[in-house]
C-alpha cells in the first residue's frame, strides 16, 4: 500500500493568524474566547465565541473578490496558503494534485444576510455572488483556483467530523491512485445570529457570558456546553517516495484512519460509534503505541463522558496522554478536525502536549489525566486526533513520525 505523509501545514484561529503564533498561544494556555463582535448579541442568551477579531481577507484575496467568498472560505484560503508555502514546492503536476475540503455549515452568514434581504428588500436585491459564496464545496473550488490544483476536488460535510473525514478522503484518493498530492482544508465561520441562536436553542452552548475565558471547560464537572469557534486548518499530503525525492520536510506519516456511524440519535452520541472509529484507526495503524490523543473534548456533558469511556475501552490500561484545545479556541465545528490535526502534528514536532485549560473540578465520569496543569514536555512519536459530529458521524486519524 502507498505511504502518505504530511509535508505542509497551516492554521488560523481565534488565538493567531498563522500556525506558529496560534500553536504557541494554545500551548501557553491562552484563551481566544471573548464577547462576540460580529453581530449584536443583545437579544441572545449566548454572547461569547472564539472569534477572530483581527483578520483582513484582503491579505489572501483581491479586494474586489472579497464579496464573492463568505468568511469560511476566506479563512480557508489563509490556512491553505500557509500549508502550500510550508510544503515548499518548486513545481508540481497540477493534474495529479487534488483538494479535499471540509465545513460543517459553510456560508451561514451569507444565507442569513440574504434571507434578511429577501424579506426586507425583495428577491431582486439578492447578490449574484450569494450562491457561490455560500456553497461549502466552493472552499475547495477557490483553493484550487488560487493554487492551480486540477486533480480531484472533494468536499466533506459531516458536521464536527468533517475536517477529519476530509483527511481520510484525501488519503483514500491517493492510495487508490487518484492523486499523488492532496491539499486538505477545513474551514468554518458560523458565528452569526442563526448559528449562535440555533445552537443556543438546543441548549448546547455555554452561557458563561460574564467569564468568557472560563466558559469552555472540557471534562470539567462544571461545564455547561461548548463555545463556538471559527478558523481553518490545512495539511498537504504527499506520496512518501515523492516527498523524499524532492527533499521535502516530512512532519509525519498518516498511518491510521477510522470512521463510523452511531445509528442512534441526531445529537446524543453513543459509546459504540466513537469506539469503533478509534478501533478502526488503530487496526489500520497496526502494531503502534499512541503517545497522545487530541480529544474531541467539546465541554458538553454527553461528549466528554462518552469519549472518556470510549478511550478507556479502546486502550485498556495503556491510555495515552490526552488533552482538548477547545478551552483555548472553542469548537470550530467542521474545521475542528483539520485544526486539531495540525495541532497534533505540531505537538509531535515540538515534543509537547498542549494543556486542557479550565479543568478545575474533576467529573466522576471524566477520570483520566487530561493534561490539566499546563503543557507537558514529552517524546511523541505517534498521535491520534478524534472528531465526532451530530448525526452520529465519527472519525479518528493517527499520525506517526517517519524515522
Amino acid at each position: 500500500m502507498k505511504r502518505v505523509v504530511v509535508t505542509g501545514i497551516g492554521m488560523i484561529n481565534s488565538l493567531g493568524l498563522d500556525k506558529e503564533s496560534s500553536f504557541k498561544a494554545i500551548v501557553d494556555g491562552e484563551c481566544g474566547i471573548k464577547s462576540i463582535s460580529l453581530f449584536d448579541t443583545e437579544l441572545y442568551s449566548v454572547k461569547i465565541a472564539g472569534e477572530i477579531t483581527d483578520f483582513d481577507p484582503t491579505t489572501v484575496m483581491n479586494p474586489k473578490d472579497v464579496k464573492k467568498a463568505d468568511r469560511f472560505i476566506q479563512l480557508g484560503l489563509v490556512a491553505a496558503k500557509e500549508a502550500m508555502l510550508d510544503a515548499k514546492f518548486d513545481s508540481f503536476d497540477s493534474e495529479r494534485f487534488g483538494v479535499s475540503s471540509a465545513s460543517g455549515i459553510g456560508g451561514l452568514p451569507a444565507i442569513e444576510k440574504t434571507s434578511i434581504i429577501i424579506n426586507t428588500r425583495g428577491p431582486r436585491r439578492i447578490s449574484p455572488f450569494f450562491i457561490p459564496s455560500a456553497l461549502i464545496n466552493m472552499l475547495g473550488g477557490m483553493v484550487s483556483i488560487g493554487h492551480g490544483i486540477k486533480g480531484p476536488n472533494l468536499s466533506s460535510v459531516t458536521a464536527c467530523a468533517a475536517g477529519t473525514h476530509a483527511i481520510g478522503e484525501a488519503y483514500k484518493t491517493m492510495v487508490l491512485g487518484g492523486a499523488d498530492k492532496m491539499l486538505v482544508v477545513g474551514a468554518e465561520s458560523a458565528i452569526t445570529g442563526a448559528g449562535i441562536g440555533g445552537f443556543a436553542a438546543m441548549k448546547a452552548l455555554s452561557t458563561r457570558n460574564d467569564d468568557p475565558q472560563k466558559s469552555s471547560r472540557p471534562f470539567d464537572r462544571d461545564r455547561d456546553g461548548f463555545v463556538m469557534g471559527e478558523g481553518s486548518g490545512a495539511l498537504v499530503l504527499e506520496i512518501y517516495e515523492d516527498a523524499v525525492a524532492r527533499g521535502a520536510t516530512i512532519y509525519a506519516e498518516l498511518i491510521g484512519f477510522g470512521e463510523s456511524g452511531d445509528a442512534h440519535h441526531i445529537t446524543t452520541p453513543t459509546l459504540d460509534g466513537p469506539l469503533r472509529a478509534m478501533k478502526a484507526a488503530l487496526k489500520m495503524a497496526g502494531d503502534v503505541k499512541v503517545d497522545y490523543i487530541n480529544a474531541h473534548g467539546t465541554s458538553t456533558s454527553a461528549n466528554d463522558k462518552n469519549e472518556t469511556a470510549a478511550i478507556k475501552e479502546a486502550f485498556g490500561t495503556d491510555i495515552p496522554a490526552i488533552s482538548s484545545i477547545k478551552g483555548q479556541v472553542g469548537h470550530c465545528l467542521g474545521a475542528a478536525g483539520a485544526i486539531e490535526a495540525v495541532v497534533s502534528l505540531m505537538a509531535m514536532r515540538d515534543g509537547i502536549i498542549p494543556p486542557t485549560i479550565n479543568l478545575e473540578n474533576t467529573d466522576d465520569d471524566c477520570d483520566l489525566d487530561y493534561t490539566s496543569n499546563g503543557a507537558k514536555k514529552a517524546e511523541l512519536n505517534c498521535v491520534m486526533s478524534n472528531s465526532f459530529g451530530f448525526g452520529g458521524t465519527n472519525g479518528s486519524v493517527i499520525f506517526k513520525k517517519v524515522n
